[in-house]
């Protein structure tokens, strides 16, 4: 690294082994540190890349969680609001706060057990709610 002009940030490196549940319980509980000259690295039980938080089993859980929770939040943040706001900036706000955080790298979930994906179903059937003014156990669309 010192070659190439570049240093280690301990602050912002992470260290996950990522493997099969057999291959991972051979490894001493809390997995091997790496260190690196002077730098030592704990192995941490997930991390974030590119916003994506991966988990040493890659399942996506943890991560689709994660989203639906600050969905929901940005999705309430915006019902409170939904009396001040007409139609057009509604669906922006939740464009910009929701629809983008859900849709950014889906295409990672493919084939990931329909249990993970419902969560994020239920996301966007929020935000149709929040745009549409309807709440939870509402009764279908009416038509005036």
């Amino acid at each position: 690294m010192s070659a190439n002009r570049l240093k280690l940030n301990k602050d912002k490196t992470e260290l996950i082994w990522i493997g099969t549940k057999n291959s991972l319980q051979k490894l001493p509980t809390g997995g091997i540190p790496l260190t690196l000259g002077v730098d030592h690295i704990d192995v941490a039980d997930r991390v974030r890349v590119l916003g994506v938080l991966i988990t040493p089993d890659l399942s996506l859980d943890k991560h689709v969680s994660d989203v639906s929770g600050k969905c929901f939040f940005q999705l309430h943040q915006i019902r409170q609001n939904r009396h001040s706001l007409d139609d057009e900036s509604a669906a922006t706000f939740v464009h910009a706060f929701v629809t983008t955080r859900v849709d950014y790298c889906n295409c990672l979930l493919t084939g990931v057990p329909r249990t993970t994906t419902d969560k994020l179903q239920r996301v966007i059937n929020g935000a149709a709610r929040v745009l549409t003014n309807m709440r939870k156990f509402d009764r279908g669309m009416t038509h005036a």
